[in-house]
């Protein structure tokens, strides 16, 4: 008996029921981020893409009593408090804690991870 496809595969034209190019922002990232690319073992301040992207994920793989900070800026030394995507707190960055974004980021994606060590996936 054959089937249609799923309703939740964004790959498929609702319309025709035929595969269709995924959703495109006008940067041409994806518009829901599948996390295709990452940084792992990171700490510090670090540049994650110095181009328009989508932060997908954080894994905190060995938490500390530090904040971590997500900017939306093409270069580490752009940080400001005006280019703040998201701020989790030491709290929230316990070892193992999965930080979900799926954030659209116009200039660039800088993660300050102070002395946590983490694992970042984007697009």
């Amino acid at each position: 008996m054959p089937q249609a496809p799923l309703q939740a595969n964004v790959a498929v034209n609702q319309s025709t029921l035929k595969s269709a190019p995924l959703q495109m922002d006008a940067a041409g990232n994806l518009l829901i981020g599948n996390g295709s690319n990452n940084k792992l073992n990171q700490t510090g301040t670090f540049l994650v893409k110095g181009s328009p992207g989508r932060i997908c994920k954080i894994i905190a793989v060995s938490g500390t009593a530090a904040a971590l900070t997500v900017n939306d800026v093409a270069t580490t030394g752009g940080v400001a408090t005006a280019n703040i995507v998201a701020t989790f707190t030491s709290a929230q960055m316990a070892a193992g804690s999965i930080l979900p974004l799926d954030f659209p980021c116009l200039a660039g994606i800088v993660v300050q991870a102070g002395t946590n060590v983490v694992a970042v996936s984007f697009d």
